[in-house]
């Protein structure tokens, strides 16, 4: 017997349907990609989030501002760091109660400069996204219930009384 005969043939239908399944895989694999990735399937979650947030994110006392764009936040022992990009800052700081309606953006009873010296702000440790380009202004107030809210959003650098349209902000508070 020869040693050709002793082999057997691979049927041409197994070597095709390797193929599919291989590409049907690969596919599927890119098309899901973010939902494979990311903490709950959640493309905005961080990396290291024990939390998922709702579709619409209630940040420190108010919704994200309609318009707002490259959302990212972080969840940890019932802390939240919220990054957004927005035209609708100073309407959500009047909305959150962060400043009162009437008030100036910069008026120092309610935030003060944030100086670093660099040419960014770094985000919060964890907390995915892009960092914060200076100057910015950071506002710091307890809410009624208690709960501490954070901002940090970018001012302009023509204007010394408006923020950067649209501008980056930063939200911290407690869950």
């Amino acid at each position: 017997m020869s040693e050709a005969a002793g082999r057997r043939r691979v049927p041409v239908w197994l070597g095709i349907g390797a193929v599919v399944l291989a590409a049907v895989g690969g596919g599927g694999t890119w098309l899901f990609r973010d939902e494979l990735f990311h903490p709950f399937g959640d493309a905005r979650a961080c990396a290291g989030s024990d939390l998922r947030l709702p579709h619409t994110i209630d940040a420190g006392g108010a919704t994200l501002p309609a318009d707002a764009s490259d959302i990212h936040y972080l969840t940890r022992n019932g802390s939240v760091e919220v990054t957004f990009l927005s035209r609708g800052i100073p309407d959500y700081l009047h909305r959150a109660g962060i400043l009162p309606e009437g008030k100036d953006l910069f008026d120092q009873k309610y935030g003060n400069k944030g100086e670093t010296g660099e040419p960014e702000v770094a985000l919060p440790d964890g907390l995915c996204g892009t960092s914060l380009r200076i100057p910015v202004w950071e506002y710091h107030v307890t809410a009624a219930n208690g709960t501490r809210v954070d901002v940090t959003v970018e001012r302009s650098t023509l204007f010394q009384t408006a923020l950067r349209s649209p501008a980056r902000a930063v939200v911290t508070f407690t869950s």
